[in-house]
């Protein structure tokens, strides 16, 4: 229709000097008006429906990060088990227990999570917060879900454990929804 309207050329005569009414500019007004409503009313549902979608997707993260802890135990037993088994196989007869106690120490904190869950945490309740008292906060929210995807990748690329690394691709597969939404309102 525009393209339409476009190639008529006499629509576009400007040379009469008629002026738009009271009435007819009334008309326009109202129209405009309404149409620019029906926008805003779009926009703000369109909002509402983005800040449920995130609330979802945030609320699974967190859901799945109260999940690594029951797995932790087993991750430090299977450890324990590893390094004796590499003992054992090395046909090592005596083990001096305090040494072997300070090398496990040592190896488990290399792959100690907990700074990471922490901070995973924090973020994911900014995020929240920042949806909830800031307006026009998508660049920042951007921001919080790139430091929330560090914070997974780490606890991923630490856990040497298979359930724990499903959990984290879960995390992954909801925070990258996040930011597929998040780019729709950027």
């Amino acid at each position: 229709l525009y393209s339409h309207l476009i190639t008529m050329g006499d629509i576009w005569n400007t040379a009469s000097n008629d002026e738009v009414s009271d009435e007819e500019w009334a008309t326009v007004s109202a129209d405009l008006q309404r149409a620019i409503d029906l926008c805003d009313a779009f926009r703000a549902h369109e909002g509402s429906v983005l800040e449920k979608d995130f609330h979802l997707h945030v609320d699974l993260i967190e859901q799945k990060l109260h999940q690594i802890p029951a797995l932790e135990g087993e991750r430090i037993d299977t450890a324990k088990e590893r390094i004796r088994r590499y003992l054992a196989e090395a046909a090592i007869k005596e083990v001096d227990e305090n040494r072997f106690e300070q090398e496990l120490i040592y190896y488990l904190e290399k792959l100690d999570i907990t700074e990471e869950k922490v901070r995973l945490q924090k973020h994911i309740d900014y995020f929240r917060q920042t949806m909830a008292n800031e307006p026009s906060c998508g660049k920042k929210l951007g921001f919080v879900a790139q430091e929330m995807g560090r914070e997974i990748n780490t606890t991923g690329s630490k856990a040497n454990h298979v359930g724990i690394q499903k959990i984290v691709v879960e995390m992954k597969d909801e925070l990258e929804k996040i930011k597929e939404q998040l780019g729709n309102v950027l």
